[in-house]
């Protein structure tokens, strides 16, 4: 199993060294040369299986001989082991029809924990066995980050800088990125947006000489292995309403696209999806980009599902790449406009192929909480806002499928906002309650390359 960058120039990869790469050199994301493919008996014998053996079974096609069958399968239990529900990805009803799958029961309480936890592990394993040692930066819009500093902190062969915007991140995401007092993990506040953290990202992986210097990866979505994560609870909630022998849909809140492409793989992989549906909040490029062709950047506008609050959907370019026929140079084109002109025209055909797979719908601030009071009232469940936006948006598409929208966050994590909508403030877990008690440590950034990369030098373990 090849990977190769979705930009065209960058050498093609193994499984290990497209996850320690992360971004590939010209710029690209890389994806898999060929999609393996699940037979409808495959598939359906993933019914009544562990969680953890539909991942080994779904992922083992794409990691090849980096790892052995042993070694596989005690890198995804050592991942899971920490979860707070035995079956890791429960489904709920909300409706007739209409399922919600938490995703939120890892150690962050969000749905990143189920790439972040295994990565984790694959590093650590790949990183000892070669003897080496990386630094790990990450750009979060909240979850991202929390998760990345949870799977790595303590692990002896990684460093890891993750950058936030100041002031845009919940307490509770801010805290658990801020008060974990293992040395090898720091929090930068960075003066600006996510989008800026992410162009800072991608500033110091196209700065070679500071990338093989520090010996830098990427835990960022654009890592292939976290999209191969989250592909396994795509196939297990299908399977459990059904699937092979009757097609399921998925509503999935998302702003950097990662977590909906993990879906267009399921279903290139065999899974028989009938609709996947793309839910924004009022930062709606992908909405507008569905709707329209054109994908433009506008101001971000901070939001109640601040995850969501992002204008450069980084894992778009892969689902680009795949509808302008894997060509790497109109890929390239259409991002030196991003990068140029603030934005880009899908043609016509690939546009058309976009819409036979995507749908989308937008969910303003005044409908999130409407949301979360409605679903509260009508289901007992309470949603964070994430969640609720993709709860909203689902329902103008629930029909004779069964649709599941993905719960990507726990309501805890954004207490202020579901308890201005509800009433109601959502406590977190028993085994978090300390979490607004311990220190904090957080460097506040400029948004400054130099500046970044001076301080990473100088925190790093050399």
């Amino acid at each position: 199993m090849k990977y190769v960058s979705t930009r065209g120039k960058a050498p093609s990869l193994g499984f290990d060294e497209t996850m320690l790469t992360g971004l590939a050199r010209d710029g690209g994301l890389y994806v898999p040369e060929t999609i393996p493919q699940m037979s409808h008996g495959d598939i359906a014998a993933l019914a009544g299986l562990s969680y953890e053996e539909a991942a080994f079974r779904v992922m083992r096609p794409f990691v090849a001989d980096t790892f052995t069958d042993d070694e596989f399968r005690e890198i995804i239990a050592r991942a899971y082991a920490g979860f707070g529900h035995v079956a890791r990805a429960p489904l709920k009803q909300l409706a007739p029809n209409h399922f919600l799958l938490e995703l939120f029961h890892g150690p962050t309480l969000a749905f990143k924990d189920f790439a972040m936890q295994l990565i984790g592990q694959l590093f650590q394993h790949e990183l000892k066995k070669r003897g080496e040692r990386v630094t790990i930066v990450g750009a979060t819009s909240g979850d991202t980050g929390s998760a990345a500093i949870e799977a790595f902190k303590g692990l002896d062969a990684v460093d890891v800088f993750i950058l936030f915007p100041h002031g845009r991140v919940s307490e509770v995401q801010r805290r658990q990125m801020t008060t974990p007092a293992e040395d090898n993990v720091h929090a930068l506040a960075l003066d600006g947006h996510f989008d800026d953290c992410q162009a800072r990202l991608k500033d110091m992986f196209n700065d070679f000489a500071f990338r093989d210097e520090v010996r830098l990866a990427g835990v960022n979505s654009i890592n292939w292995a976290r999209v191969l994560a989250q592909v396994v609870y795509y196939f297990t909630s299908a399977v459990a309403l059904g699937a092979p022998h009757r097609e399921v849909s998925f509503t999935v809140p998302t702003g950097n696209f990662g977590d909906i492409f993990a879906g267009y793989i399921a279903r290139r992989m065999g899974l028989p999806i009938d609709k996947l549906v793309v839910a924004t909040n009022q930062n709606d490029i992908l909405h507008r980009c569905l709707t329209t062709g054109e994908y433009r950047t506008s101001e971000v506008s901070p939001s109640i599902s601040p995850s969501m609050d992002i204008q450069v959907s980084s894992n778009f370019e892969r689902a680009l790449f795949e509808v302008y026929d894997r060509d790497g140079a109109a890929v390239a084109q259409l991002m030196d406009e991003l990068k140029g002109q603030g934005g880009f025209t899908v043609s016509q055909g690939a546009l058309q192929r976009l819409r036979e797979t995507f749908l989308s719908g937008r969910v303003s601030e005044e409908e999130t909480l409407a949301a979360i009071r409605q679903f509260r009232d009508e289901t007992g469940e309470l949603l964070c806002p994430h969640s609720a936006v993709g709860a909203r948006v689902a329902a103008d598409h629930l029909g004779a499928t069964p649709m599941i929208t993905l719960a990507t966050a726990h309501p805890a994590k954004f207490p202020d906002a579901v308890e201005r909508a509800s009433g109601e403030r959502p406590p977190l877990p028993e085994r978090m309650a300390s979490l607004y008690d311990l220190p904090e440590r957080v460097t506040r950034v400029e948004n400054d390359l130099g500046a970044l990369e001076t301080l990473i030098r100088d925190q790093r373990h050399k």
